[in-house]
C-alpha cells in the first residue's frame, strides 16, 4: 500500500500548483495590476527620455528602454480638473462634465476608470491629487468607485507641497507642515497599499504633485541642484506669512529663492520614488502582470516660479499651460508591462487622456461604458497597428472660448469666438509656426464641420450661440 504524502510534502506541492496556475493565467492574458502614475503640470520636455538635458530622470528612462515611449500622446485639456476629468471618464472637453478648473465635483451619473475596474474585480485606490470633489460632494473618490483615498482632495489644495492636513476616505489626517513632504506620503501609501493582503488584482491611480507650484522640496534634493543653475528668486511674502490653512491657498504660492533648483529637484525626486515602486514590484515578483503607465495632466507653468523657457519644458513644441498649441496639451507617455509590451518601442500612435478608460476596461475584460469619446487602445500599448480618432477635440474656457482640432496630420486652432481658425501641418511643422489656413479651404471646412459637432452645452461653461457657431 502506497504511503498518503506527509502535510509538509502537500503544502509543496499546493504551493508548486499555484505558481503555476499563476503563471498560466499571466500566459492567457490574465487582468493585469494598474498602476496609472500622473505628475502635475510636467511638460513634454522635462524628462532626458523626452530630451530634457539640464537634469537626468534616470528611472522614467529606464521604463521607456523596458517598455514603450508614446511621442504623441495628449492630455486631456491644458489645465487639471478638465484633463483629469477625461482622463477618469473616457469624455473630451465636448462632452465631460467638467471643462474648467473650479469647484464642480464629478457627478453621481459619471462613470469613472474606478467604477469600470472595481465592478470587474479590482481592488481601487487613488492616491495624491484629485481635485474632482471636495469631501461631501458627489465627486468623493468613494462615491467615484475608489475603495481607498489619500491626498488632496482639492486642486487649490493640492499647490501646497506641505501641508498641514490631507484626506483619508473623506476624514482630514493631520501632517506635519514642517517635515511631511507630501510626495513622499503618496509614494508611502502607494507601496503599502500594493502590499495589503487582498489577491484581487489593484488599480492605483497615483497622482505627483510635481513639478506644480509652488516649487518646494526636501533639503536632501534641492542640495543635488544648488549652484548648478542662474537663479531668479520668486518672492511672495503674503504667501509665506500664512503656510496653513485654507486662508493660504487664495493668497499664491510661497517664495523660493532657488526655483530652477527646486523644479529640477522636484522631478529627480519623484523618478527616484517611480523607480522605488518599480524595484518594489520586481521583488514582490508583480513586474510581469502589472502595467506602469506615466502621464502628466497638461503643458509646463510659469507661476510661482517655473521657467519652462530655461528648462525647454516644452520639448520645442508651440505654448505652455493655457495653449490648445502642442505644447500646452502634447505629454509624456510612458508604459510598461514586462514580457507583454515589447522592450524599446518608441511609438508615433496619436492617443489621448480620454482613451485611457476603454483601454484599461478592456485590459481588465471589462466592459466600458456607451457614449464614450476615448476608443481601446490595447493595440498601440503593444506596439502593433491600431486605429485612431478620426479627429481629437478640445475646448478651453478660461481666456474665453478657445478650441482646437487634431485630424491627421493637421491641427486647428480657434484662439476665441468668431476667429478665424488656424491650421497647422504637424508633420512639416511641428511647432505650429506656419499657418497654412488659406492655402487648405477643404481641410478648414472639414474642421469647422467637426467643431459645429464635437460639443454638447454645459451647465457650468456656457457659450453663446454664436460663439459655438
Amino acid at each position: 500500500m502506497k504511503r498518503a504524502p506527509s502535510i509538509v510534502l502537500q503544502a509543496i506541492l499546493l504551493l508548486f500548483a499555484l505558481s503555476v496556475e499563476r503563471v498560466d493565467a499571466q500566459q492567457r492574458g490574465a487582468a493585469p495590476n494598474v498602476l496609472l502614475i500622473q505628475a502635475d503640470d510636467l511638460g513634454y520636455g522635462d524628462l532626458s527620455a523626452y530630451g530634457q538635458s539640464q537634469f537626468r530622470t534616470p528611472a522614467l528612462d529606464r521604463l521607456a528602454r523596458e517598455g514603450i515611449r508614446f511621442t504623441q500622446y495628449y492630455a486631456g485639456s491644458t489645465v487639471c480638473a478638465p484633463s483629469r476629468t477625461s482622463l477618469m471618464t473616457g469624455l473630451h472637453t465636448g462632452h465631460a462634465s467638467i471643462r474648467g478648473n473650479g469647484e464642480v465635483p464629478l457627478r453621481l451619473e459619471d462613470v469613472t476608470i474606478a467604477e469600470v475596474l472595481r465592478g470587474a474585480g479590482y481592488r481601487t485606490a487613488v492616491i495624491g491629487k484629485w481635485g474632482l470633489g471636495t469631501p461631501g460632494t458627489t465627486g468623493q473618490p468613494d462615491r467615484q468607485g475608489f475603495d481607498y483615498a489619500f491626498g488632496f482632495l482639492d486642486h487649490r489644495h493640492a499647490h501646497r507641497q506641505y501641508t498641514d492636513h490631507l484626506w483619508r476616505n473623506g476624514e482630514r489626517v493631520a501632517t506635519d507642515v514642517e517635515r511631511d513632504y507630501v510626495n513622499d506620503l503618496f509614494t508611502r501609501e502607494t507601496l503599502e497599499f500594493i502590499d495589503r493582503d487582498d489577491r484581487r488584482p489593484f488599480f492605483v491611480y497615483l497622482n505627483y504633485t510635481v513639478p506644480h507650484a509652488e516649487l518646494r522640496v526636501p533639503d536632501s534634493s534641492l542640495a543635488q541642484f544648488r549652484g548648478k543653475f542662474p537663479e531668479r528668486p520668486f518672492v511672495n511674502r503674503a504667501a509665506d506669512a500664512r503656510t496653513v490653512g485654507a486662508d493660504s491657498q487664495s493668497l499664491g504660492y510661497r517664495s523660493q529663492n532657488e526655483p530652477h533648483a527646486a523644479f529640477a529637484a522636484m522631478i529627480v525626486r519623484m523618478d527616484r520614488d517611480i523607480g522605488r515602486l518599480a524595484d518594489h514590484l520586481h521583488d514582490r515578483g508583480l513586474d510581469r502582470n502589472t502595467l506602469i503607465m506615466f502621464v502628466s495632466d497638461n503643458g509646463p507653468h510659469q507661476e510661482g516660479g517655473g521657467d519652462p523657457v530655461f528648462f525647454k519644458s516644452n520639448g520645442g513644441l508651440r505654448g505652455i499651460k493655457r495653449d490648445l498649441y502642442e505644447g500646452g496639451i502634447r505629454v509624456p507617455m510612458i508604459a510598461r508591462w514586462v514580457g507583454t509590451i515589447p522592450a524599446g518601442r518608441v511609438s508615433a500612435h496619436p492617443w489621448a487622456h480620454w482613451d485611457m478608460l476603454p483601454t484599461l476596461a478592456e485590459l481588465a475584460g471589462a466592459r466600458a461604458p456607451d457614449g464614450l469619446d476615448g476608443r481601446s487602445m490595447t493595440r498601440a500599448l503593444r506596439g502593433a497597428p491600431q486605429a485612431t480618432h478620426d479627429y481629437f477635440y478640445w475646448e478651453f474656457h478660461e481666456r474665453g472660448f478657445q478650441q482646437a482640432v487634431r485630424m491627421g496630420k493637421w491641427k486647428a486652432v480657434r484662439l476665441a469666438a468668431g476667429a478665424p481658425l488656424e491650421l497647422y501641418d504637424l508633420d512639416a511643422d511641428p511647432r505650429e509656426a506656419r499657418n497654412v489656413a488659406e492655402a487648405n479651404p477643404a481641410v478648414v471646412a472639414r474642421v469647422e464641420s467637426y467643431l459645429r459637432t464635437a460639443r454638447t452645452p454645459s451647465e457650468h461653461w456656457p457659450v453663446t450661440p454664436d460663439a459655438a457657431r
